[in-house]
């Protein structure tokens, strides 16, 4: 995700929007100021994700986010890196 992305509580509140889909991964803030996640679970909750991370939590102003598809890690629960 690109944007105001740092500084918003954009991971901590993606943690919690995934815990409560009942999706996995991780999200992280990169040296480039932009946030990358991993989702995985059932298709409709990792569509719900991508959804939400196209606005983030109220404070964030995204701009882009790209998507690409990955080989599942088996990735269990949700962590903030």
């Amino acid at each position: 995700m690109y944007g105001r992305v740092q500084g918003v509580f954009f991971r901590d509140t993606c943690r919690r929007e995934a815990a409560a889909r009942g999706v996995a991964g991780w999200v992280t803030n990169r040296a480039d100021g932009a946030v990358e996640a991993v989702f995985e679970g059932p298709r409709d909750s990792v569509g719900a994700m991508v959804e939400w991370a196209r606005h983030g939590p109220p404070w964030a102003d995204v701009k882009q986010i790209d998507t690409h598809p990955e080989p599942l890690e088996g990735i269990a629960g949700f962590h903030v890196r």
